[in-house]
């Protein structure tokens, strides 16, 4: 699905940028990490990549309040945040690609009914990445 498909379908919606609830989204992006980085510490990993990405899912959508969009879809977030952010220069690809390999693996947790394993460190990478992908989000609310 294209970004101009996630508009027509309504998964993304245009309205008023929202500096409040970009803000209370960043807050909620660093209480997830938060709390992945204690599951993680915990031996906790699938719920600890669970939260890491939801961290990013925040940061994310906190561009999004700023720019006035609405999501329903993580998809459309990501193909979002690729098209205004990636294709621009804001982002690097590289940290919304490792955000989409784990809004995947995120779906795989939550909805898959395989038994998934979870190589040990991995939830760590997610943490990180969801780290930096916060700071990164806070610096482009700055500017």
């Amino acid at each position: 699905m294209t970004l101009e498909e996630c508009f027509e379908r309504r998964q993304l919606r245009s309205t008023s940028p929202d500096l409040l609830k970009s803000a209370k989204s960043v807050a909620t992006a660093e209480e997830k990490l938060n709390e992945a980085e204690q599951l993680s510490r915990a031996g906790f990993r699938k719920a600890a990549i669970v939260m890491a990405y939801a961290a990013m899912f925040h940061a994310g959508r906190a561009l999004l309040f700023k720019d006035g969009i609405v999501e329903k879809s993580h998809y459309c977030l990501v193909q979002y945040l690729n098209e205004k952010y990636v294709k621009t220069g804001k982002l690097e690809n590289r940290l919304i690609t490792i955000m989409d390999s784990f809004r995947e693996e995120r779906h795989d947790v939550m909805y898959g009914l395989e038994r998934l394993t979870v190589k040990e460190g991995e939830e760590k990478t997610a943490i990180e990445n969801a780290k930096e992908l916060i700071e990164v989000v806070k610096k482009l609310l700055r500017s």
